[in-house]
């Protein structure tokens, strides 16, 4: 019996590379976003020319819903038990860095500076484009949804229980239908009291800190696991959007939409760049890696939802130290939205003054800046960019009844705003830990596959030495 010498296979048949190409690019995770896009504009085109409309929908626009909604159901339910275990770890990782209070001042005044030049677009546009004027618009529209309070800001930072949670109950028909909702300010104002509380005992805490980092390890996974799915979830909430409001839809606010787009395309490609360049970083990078966390946002409509994917790219992808990302991205998820509280109330203020034939002065200009600058906190844990909207609008004393005429096409806006909120929450925590010299800048420049999962066992040594370059993302 004579042994023959069997040659590998791969010498046998050659590889393709154009086939590894191909599989690589359909495995990226920003395709896979994009086709979904394409996917669920074409669906609910057919659903909005085949007779759906909002208060009839057929069984096309019906699905589109139900994917779309239960996929940001998935998102928020892990919401709480995320950023409580977030923060947590967070304020427990700082112990490791020794300017742990210099990092966190250093933070709030960059979201000050980067919402301060966004809202100065705002006001710009809105007095160059006059968005209100001659829109033709019928003075009929009302609003008798929750507003913007300072007051309420102030009194809401005090936790009326241990989960920040709140229930509200309606009865309809003899029905009476409860919801559950949580304030997410009161949540961070909970972890972290907790949080600090824990470095105070010392060693008795130990075993507390052990459960609560192996708690934030298994959400994680299991928000990993919602975020692969986000196609699937892009198409229901594009499909639907199409299928409800349609492009159409915009009508005589067409202005006024352009005019938001056109002040967050100005944020997100021009002054965010500058910013990144005059750092001394790559725009490049800083695009290729943050690109799936604005991708997920622009679809979910929300940076609470898209927190775990922006703080993942932020540490893997722009090589900001996980103990310092882990305090500034949740934070900045909370109150940071240089989209929904800068650019967004600064012209949505000015569109209701031209609209009711208002002159603003200065001083009103400058209680807009203030507003915006100081009061996206406000608005944590509600609908950002209307109850922000009802404060400025408030604080100018103009017609709330400015609202009504927005809320029409506040879907399509919302999509931009998250966008760019998401964008901004990775940027600075990039430019604080730069500055600070703590950036691993080996891994910002790192190549990316445009990946941003991998299996969180292996994650581990991401949080020890800087000096670790991880190319998979």
């Amino acid at each position: 019996m004579t042994t023959e010498s069997v040659e590998p296979v791969s010498s046998v048949i050659p590889v393709s590379t154009s086939h590894s190409r191909l599989h690589k690019w359909v495995r990226s995770f920003g395709v896979q976003i994009i086709a979904a896009l394409i996917v669920g504009l074409g669906l609910g085109l057919v659903a909005k020319y085949t007779g759906s409309t909002e208060a009839n929908p057929n069984g096309l626009s019906a699905t589109l819903k139900i994917i779309g909604s239960s996929y940001v159901s998935l998102l928020q339910a892990a919401v709480v038990p995320l950023i409580f275990t977030a923060v947590v770890s967070s304020i427990a990782n700082l112990r490791q860095v020794s300017n742990a209070a210099k990092l966190a001042w250093n933070t709030l005044l960059w979201f000050a500076i980067t919402a301060l030049i966004a809202v100065l677009i705002g006001i710009g546009l809105g007095v160059l484009v006059r968005p209100g004027a001659g829109t033709g618009i019928a003075d009929n529209a009302e609003y008798s949804g929750k507003t913007g309070d300072w007051w309420a800001f102030l009194t809401g930072l005090f936790p009326k229980n241990f989960l920040g949670l709140g229930a509200s109950t309606n009865v309809v028909d003899g029905i009476a239908t409860t919801n559950i909702s949580f304030n997410v300010l009161q949540i961070l104002v909970i972890a972290i009291a907790v949080g600090i509380a824990a470095l105070k005992v010392g060693k008795a805490a130990e075993p507390f800190l052990n459960l609560n980092a192996s708690a934030l390890a298994v959400i994680q996974k299991v928000l990993w696991w919602i975020i692969r799915i986000a196609p699937l979830g892009t198409i229901g909430l594009i499909g639907n959007a199409v299928a409800v409001y349609g492009w159409d839809t915009m009508g005589s606010l067409g202005k006024f939409a352009v005019t938001i787009y056109i002040g967050l395309i100005l944020v997100l490609f021009v002054v965010y760049p500058v910013l990144i360049k005059s750092h001394g970083l790559s725009v490049k990078q800083y695009y290729s890696g943050v690109w799936p966390a604005v991708q997920l946002g622009f679809v979910s409509r929300s940076s609470i939802g898209t927190l775990p994917l922006t703080q993942r790219v932020t540490e893997r992808s722009l090589g900001v130290p996980r103990g310092y990302a882990s305090f500034a991205v949740p934070l900045g998820a909370t109150t940071k939205m240089d989209g929904c509280a800068a650019i967004y109330p600064a012209v949505a203020a000015i569109f209701v003054a031209q609209f009711f034939g208002i002159q603003l002065d200065l001083s009103q200009y400058l209680l807009i800046v203030l507003v915006s600058v100081l009061g996206s906190a406000a608005t944590a844990g509600t609908t950002g960019a209307v109850v922000m909207l009802t404060l400025t609008l408030s604080t100018l004393g103009l017609p709330l009844a400015g609202v009504g005429l927005l809320l029409a096409i506040d879907p399509i806006m919302d999509m931009g705003r998250t966008a760019v909120n998401v964008a901004g929450q990775a940027l600075v925590p990039t430019i604080v830990a730069k500055r600070q010299g703590i950036l691993n800048e080996t891994l910002y420049n790192a190549p990316r596959t445009a990946q941003p999962f991998t299996d969180d066992s292996e994650e581990s040594t991401q949080s020890a030495p800087s000096t670790l370059v991880d190319t998979r993302v």
